[in-house]
């Protein structure tokens, strides 16, 4: 297990530090995970705690959260592997921990004071640490002054040891240049197409006997699929719209319910740099109006993208003193500096919205449909109660269908069902999974909606005979025969132009196009990205025949072009594969020290306490 728990990363002091800052501000206590031990492991003397797993876990579970722009459910977490990521990261760290306190690395209180001071979370609008804040920070994890420092001493000596190990590390010359020559080199590629007016003979129309003979050749081709005779009762939102009655008192009511939504102030899309003091916002407003910076600039000066400083959309009242100005600006226009409650800042003006305001009649019609479907669901859950207990009685489908609003129904249903209730997904899901001896369940639906169902028999899935499925079996043979026959003319043009090297590929008859300068990974109309690809690793006026699916091609490579290394463009090319080979090998270089320190000092793994915080975090 020690080789599979690997880092991952190399983390800085900031990976500690705002990690349990943001966490602290979205009111995640990792306090709350107790298991029957305080630890998942350790790796020597140096333990990993419950709480520092479970932080772990909930920190990476919302970057990946904010990367996808969608919720993760932590079954999706772990079912990704990113809950055995977080632990080979925290195995690793411990190594590093360890090792760096046998060597006896380690920092002066002044200097940690220092740190701490430094965090930008711990300050207050001027710029300044605020024990206050620094002390709130804490108890919002649950934390001690001096359980966080040993936390920072600890991190901040073992990032001194893996700068120490990745040091004077650098990207081989050779390697790199190689690197480059190959994401560089550009191609000019004669190809063509194979088509059925390529052939120099048609296809045979098949015989009865080789039709039969491939249908049982390829009798997995011609199934029908398993279904299921399902009976089922069921009730939605839409069966109970004509009993849902809407005066125009609840219609109103429905309408000042979300008013927000209908009646919105104008409003701004604004970006926003708060300084620490008006000196410093006036110099940063100078330097952009003088052209030598523009907003980007100076929010990298800030240490912030500009996913930080996007505040999203504005209203005027929501700005306070500013607001007149910054409404009274143009779309791109830089406001300021102006005071804020956060101290003096910069803002610029991304879109306008403007206002929207929709009176009651407007949207009346809108607000009938979704009022008689919120009271449609509404009626559906009073009842639930009730068709709960007369499922979980015993009743039949067809007694519950007779003494209640759900209908009954029957479905053939196979994998390919679509129409009327196996559109829904949970009707699908619980479909595939029924046996014949189960009971029925009442079962919510997307839209609010309940069903229960039965399996009445089963049909396995069986190849279908040859005479319900000729027309399918003949357009397949054909297709196999074509195919095969693209294949054979696409060999003979390869052959023709690799015994004569001097003979052009459109000299075989072929509809040939020749298209130029093309890097690795270009888009070609007409060509396959794996025609492209395949000739790219062709000599010079070889040749190769590539299928990819239903289509055939044949490639060849007539000029092949080396990337000037000198090169301005291909000059940055080549540092950022540096930059990136050299990261690589630093990587490498953390983890197998990391392991080495885990071999020689022994490593332990809580399973127990490990599942134990996961089972909290479902």
């Amino acid at each position: 297990m020690a080789n599979k728990l690997r880092t991952h990363g190399k983390n800085t002091v900031v990976w500690i530090l705002l990690g349990l800052i943001v966490i602290g501000l979205i009111g995640f206590s990792a306090s709350n995970f107790g298991t029957s031990t305080g630890s998942i492991g350790s790796v020597g003397d140096t333990k990993i705690s419950t709480n520092d797993y479970a932080r772990a876990l909930q920190r990476e579970q919302n970057q990946m959260q904010q990367q996808t722009g969608q919720a993760m459910s932590f079954q999706q977490f772990e079912m990704y592997g990113l809950d055995r990521r977080v632990q080979g990261q925290l195995f690793g760290q411990a190594a590093f921990e360890n090792a760096a306190d046998k060597i006896g690395i380690s920092i002066s209180d002044d200097e940690l004071a220092k740190q701490i001071q430094q965090i930008q979370g711990f300050q207050n609008a001027a710029g300044d640490f605020d024990r206050n804040t620094y002390q709130m920070a804490l108890r919002n994890q649950g934390m001690k002054e001096r359980e966080f420092e040993q936390k920072l001493r600890a991190e901040v000596s073992r990032s001194i040891l893996q700068s120490a190990v990745v040091s004077g590390v650098h990207a081989p010359d050779a390697e790199v240049n190689a690197y480059a020559e190959y994401m560089g080199q550009t191609r000019s590629v004669a190809w063509a197409e194979v088509t059925k007016s390529d052939l120099t003979q048609p296809v045979p129309a098949p015989t009865e006997d080789a039709l039969k003979t491939y249908h049982d050749e390829h009798s997995d081709d011609f199934m029908s699929p398993e279904t299921k005779k399902i009976t089922y009762v069921w009730i939605s939102p839409d069966m109970l719209a004509d009993k849902v009655k809407l005066s125009d008192d609840d219609l109103k009511a429905e309408y000042n319910s979300r008013i927000e939504e209908f009646q919105q102030p104008e409003r701004r899309l604004l970006d926003r740099l708060v300084y620490p003091d008006m000196d410093a916002a006036k110099a940063a407003r100078a330097a952009f109006d003088d052209g030598s910076k523009d907003f980007e600039a100076l929010a990298k000066d800030r240490g912030l993208t500009l996913q930080d400083t996007d505040m999203g959309d504005m209203a005027e009242d929501d700005l306070g003193d500013a607001g007149k100005e910054i409404f009274a600006a143009d779309k791109g226009a830089v406001i300021g500096p102006v005071e804020t409650d956060l101290g003096p800042a910069l803002y610029r003006v991304n879109g306008v919205l403007p206002a929207n305001n929709r009176s009651f009649d407007e949207v009346k019609s809108e607000l009938g449909e979704s009022a008689r479907d919120a009271a449609a669901r509404k009626m559906i859950e009073d009842e639930r109660s009730k068709l709960e207990d007369e499922v979980a009685g015993g009743a039949t489908l067809e007694d519950i269908a007779k003494d209640t609003d759900m209908q009954l129904g029957t479905i053939e249903y196979s994998e390919d069902s679509s129409e009327g209730i196996a559109g829904y997904d949970a009707f699908r899901k619980a479909a595939a999974q029924i046996k014949s001896d189960d009971f029925a369940e009442l079962t919510e639906l997307d839209d609010g909606g309940l069903f229960a169902m039965r399996l009445d028999g089963t049909t396995p899935a069986a190849v279908i005979p040859f005479d319900k499925s000729r027309d399918q079996v003949q357009a397949a043979w054909e297709a196999e025969k074509l195919l095969e026959a693209k294949q054979a003319r696409a060999d003979e043009a390869v052959k023709a132009v690799t015994d004569q090297p001097d003979t052009q590929l459109s000299a075989t008859g072929l509809l040939t196009t020749e298209s130029g300068n093309l890097a690795r990974g270009a888009y070609v109309k007409g060509l396959s990205p794996a025609a492209l690809q395949q000739a790219f690793t062709l000599d010079l006026n070889a040749a190769a025949k590539v299928t990819d699916g239903e289509k055939v091609f044949v490639v060849r490579p007539v000029k092949i072009t080396k990337p000037d290394l000198k090169d301005d463009a291909t000059a940055k090319m080549v540092e950022n594969l540096r930059n990136q080979v050299s990261q690589s090998l630093a990587g490498d270089m953390v983890d197998l020290y990391a392991t080495a320190i885990q071999n020689e000092d022994g490593m332990q793994i809580n399973s127990t306490a490990i599942n134990g915080v996961n089972a909290q975090m479902r």
